[in-house]
């Protein structure tokens, strides 16, 4: 006799769904345990303060000192003798030395014994348009006054490159430049007015120092009479 299986009592039909079921279940409940997040509880502490109002201080002890009162001041006399002055004073005079608008003047100045002196003004002529240019020291053998001032020229340009000096915090601080300066040569042949403009104080100095030792000069001359000439030069302060 053969046995035959109730088709419904098969429990192999529905494992599939069974397993994806179970495996849904199982990855729901692993995701839910990832994603579970735990949060530490504040405590708080709070401190309550007590205000005792008995507060008891040890006062000090004072003792009152009594000082005696001051001595009363002394009584007037009760009788007051009037001493008459029997001496003389003698009294000093003393003159005043001012004298009055009404006063007299017994002497009179003449206008005539006034000696008034007069006060020659230096003439400046330019160096370019002077008759007779300053002679520089070297420079007393040229014939005319065009050679003069082409020694004059070259005289200045050698005495600056000889005591020429690069000012050491100059040098330092690399400061450069052109320093233009001004002087002029007075009718008695002194170096004299010398003006300066330049990048730095420091170069003008030196520059100035330069055209300060200059030496004594002939005087330049315009119509026989010295006069006094400007003159003007550049000096190159350059680092090398």
């Amino acid at each position: 006799m053969q046995v035959k299986k109730n088709p419904e009592a098969d429990l192999n039909r529905n494992s599939g769904l069974y397993f994806v079921i179970g495996l849904t279940i199982v990855l729901f409940l692993t995701w839910r345990a990832l994603e579970y997040k735990s949060y530490e509880k504040d405590e708080f502490t709070i401190e309550i303060a007590e205000a005792v109002d008995d507060l008891k201080e040890d006062v000090p002890v004072t003792q009152n000192i009594k000082t005696p009162p001051p001595p009363p001041p002394p009584a007037a006399p009760e009788v007051i003798e009037v001493v008459e002055d029997t001496e003389e004073i003698e009294e000093t005079i003393i003159e005043s030395t001012e004298t009055s608008q009404d006063a007299v003047v017994e002497e009179a100045i003449d206008v005539d014994d006034v000696e008034v002196g007069e006060e020659e003004e230096e003439i400046s002529v330019p160096f370019a348009v002077i008759e007779n240019v300053p002679i520089f020291p070297g420079c007393e053998s040229a014939k005319n006054n065009d050679e003069r001032k082409l020694c004059f020229q070259e005289k200045i340009q050698e005495h600056v490159r000889k005591e020429f000096t690069y000012p050491q915090s100059a040098l330092e601080l690399g400061i450069k430049g052109r320093v233009f300066v001004q002087f002029e040569i007075n009718s008695k042949g002194l170096i004299s007015g010398i003006r300066t403009r330049g990048p730095d104080k420091l170069l003008e100095k030196e520059a100035a120092r330069i055209i300060a030792s200059l030496p004594k000069m002939k005087p330049g001359t315009q119509r026989g009479q010295a006069v006094k000439v400007p003159y003007s030069i550049p000096i190159n302060f350059m680092i090398q």
